[in-house]
C-alpha cells in the first residue's frame, strides 16, 4: 500500500470514530456507533500492517500478536460480566499507559527512530518520548490501582499521606529537572536514567495519585483514566509519526476530559478537588470503608415484597432508580418483567439516572439496555427531579449517595451541594437494599429514617423475582 493510499485509509478511519463518538452519545444509536468504530479500527489496522512503514518481514509477528490480543480479548467479553466491566475498562487503561511507556523506551533505544533528526527537530522528537512515557507511567500505575478499588482487592476509602500535595509537587520539580537533564545528554545511557527515574515518579505519582481518591468519586477516576489513555495514545503517535494515533488519541483524550468534568459538575465537584482525593472526608480525615457501617440516625419501616407488589400495583406514576446494587445482584432482568407487567397494567413507569451512578459512566444504561428496557423511559436525573412530588413510589434498587437528602439539607456532609434524585419527596419510598451499609461515601443516608420511606432488605434479585410472583399472582 502507497502513502498516498495509507494516508487516505487513515482519513476514512478517523471519520468513523468521529461517527463512532456521536453515535456512543445516545442509547437509541449506542449501536451504530460502536458498529462505526469497529470498522474504523478495521480500516485503521489494515492499513498499518500493507502500509509503507511495515516491512514484509515484520508482518507474521503482527499477526501473531493479534491472534493473542484477540484470542485475550474474545475471552474477555465471554466471561467478565456486567459488574466487572468498570475494573475491565480501567485494566485497559492500564494496557494503553503500559504500551506508551514500552514505545517510548523503544524509540529512545533504537538509533533508526531517531537517526533523521538533528537540531530543534531532536530536541522536540526527545520531548515528545519523555512527555509520552510520563503520561503513559501515570496512566499505567493509576488504572492498577482504580482496577483494585473497583474489584474491592483494594479498599474504596481515601489514602491520605501528610503534605501529599507537598509530595506531588517535589515528584513535579524533580521529573521537570530530569527532564533538563534528558534533553542535555550526550549518550544515551545518561539519557537512558534520566528517563528511568523519571518512570518509577510518574508510576509513584500514579498510585499516589488514585489512591488518594476516594470511592464515591471513582465513576469521575475511570473517565479521567480514560482521558489519560487517550493522551498516551496521542503521545505514542508522536513518537512514531502517526497521524492516525495522534488524531484518535486527541478524541478519546478530549472526549474522556469533557466527560469527566460533566460529571464532576454532576456531584458539585471540582475536577482539581477529584484529583487531590477525599472526597467523603470532612476535615481531611479518611472517609469510612466503602460499605462499611455508620451509627443509626433514627427507626427505619421495613416491607415485604408482598407489600412492596400492592404498592405498585395501586400506583399510576412509578419511577424506579437503579444503583450498583442492582447490577451486583444481576437484577435487570427481573427489573424489566416487572416494568413490562407494569406498564400492561397501564402504570407510567419511569427509570431515574444519576450521572455517576454505578461504577463508571453510563453504568446503568448498559445494563437497562441489556435487559431491553426501552430507551425512551430511560431519562436523566435533571429530566425527572421535578416529577418526583407527582409520584406514587420511588422504587431505588441498590442505590444510596446519589439518593442523599443529606446533600441538600446537611452543609456539613461530605457530599453538602451535590445534585441527588429528591426520591423522598414521592409519596411512598422504597429503597432495597442488603444492610443499612453505608454507600461509597461512608455516610448515613437520612432518608431510610423518613416516614414516608420503607426498607425492602435482601438481594435485589431475590427479593425482585419475589414482588414479580406477588404481582403476577
Amino acid at each position: 500500500m502507497s502513502q498516498s493510499l495509507a494516508a487516505v485509509a487513515y482519513l476514512g478511519a478517523t471519520i468513523l470514530f468521529i461517527l463512532s463518538l456521536g453515535g456512543l452519545s445516545h442509547p437509541e444509536s449506542s449501536r451504530r456507533g460502536n458498529l462505526y468504530g469497529v470498522i474504523g479500527m478495521t480500516i485503521a489496522v489494515l492499513a498499518t500492517i500493507f502500509g509503507p512503514r511495515v516491512t514484509a518481514a515484520g508482518v507474521p509477528w503482527i499477526v501473531a500478536a493479534m491472534v493473542v490480543g484477540g484470542a485475550v480479548g474474545i475471552y474477555a467479553a465471554r466471561v467478565v460480566k456486567m459488574t466487572q466491566m468498570p475494573e475491565l475498562v480501567a485494566l485497559m487503561h492500564s494496557l494503553v499507559g503500559l504500551a506508551a511507556v514500552l514505545v517510548g523506551f523503544a524509540t529512545y533505544i533504537d538509533p533508526a527512530a531517531s537517526a533523521h533528526f538533528t537540531g530543534a527537530e531532536k530536541t522536540i522528537h526527545e520531548v515528545e518520548i519523555y512527555v509520552g512515557i510520563l503520561i503513559g507511567a501515570v496512566t499505567f500505575s493509576g488504572s492498577v490501582i482504580a482496577f483494585g478499588k473497583l474489584s474491592g482487592k483494594i479498599g474504596g476509602s481515601p489514602l491520605l499521606l501528610p503534605a501529599r500535595h507537598w509530595i506531588n509537587l517535589l515528584g513535579l520539580l524533580i521529573v521537570l529537572w530530569f527532564g533538563r537533564e534528558f534533553l542535555a545528554a550526550e549518550s544515551t545511557n545518561a539519557g537512558m536514567t534520566a528517563l528511568i527515574v523519571m518512570t518509577v515518579i510518574a508510576l509513584l505519582f500514579g498510585i499516589h495519585m488514585v489512591m488518594a481518591i476516594g470511592g464515591a468519586d471513582m465513576p469521575v477516576v475511570v473517565s479521567m483514566l480514560n482521558s489519560y489513555s487517550g493522551w498516551a495514545a496521542a503521545a505514542t503517535g508522536f513518537m512514531l509519526s502517526n497521524d492516525l494515533l495522534i488524531v484518535t488519541g486527541a478524541l478519546v483524550g478530549s472526549s474522556g476530559a469533557i466527560l469527566s468534568y460533566i460529571m464532576c459538575r454532576a456531584m458539585n465537584r471540582n475536577f482539581i478537588s477529584v484529583i487531590a482525593g477525599g472526597f467523603g472526608t470532612g476535615g481531611g480525615a479518611a472517609a469510612p470503608a466503602a460499605g462499611g457501617a455508620v451509627q443509626p440516625a433514627g427507626e427505619v419501616s421495613p416491607i415485604s415484597p408482598t407489600e412492596t407488589a400492592e404498592l405498585l400495583r395501586e400506583a399510576k406514576n412509578v419511577i424506579i432508580v437503579p444503583g450498583y446494587g442492582m447490577a451486583v445482584a444481576q437484577a435487570q432482568h427481573t427489573v424489566y418483567e416487572i416494568t413490562h407487567l407494569l406498564r400492561d397494567q397501564g402504570v407510567n413507569v419511569r427509570f431515574g439516572i444519576h450521572p455517576v451512578a454505578g461504577r463508571m459512566p453510563g453504568h446503568m444504561n448498559v445494563l437497562l439496555a441489556e435487559a431491553k428496557v426501552p430507551y425512551d423511559i430511560v431519562l436523566e436525573m435533571d429530566e425527572l427531579n421535578e416529577d418526583f412530588p407527582d409520584t406514587d413510589v420511588a422504587m431505588v434498587i441498590g442505590a444510596n449517595d446519589i439518593v442523599n437528602p443529606g446533600a441538600q439539607d446537611d452543609p456539613t456532609s461530605p457530599i453538602a451541594g451535590m445534585p441527588v434524585l429528591e426520591v423522598w419527596k414521592a409519596k411512598t419510598s422504597i429503597v432495597m437494599k442488603r444492610s443499612m451499609a453505608s454507600g461509597y461515601a461512608g455516610v448515613d443516608n437520612p432518608l431510610f429514617y423518613k416516614e414516608n420511606n420503607r426498607m425492602l432488605f435482601g438481594d435485589a434479585k431475590k427479593m425482585l423475582d419475589e414482588v414479580l410472583v406477588a404481582l403476577k399472582g
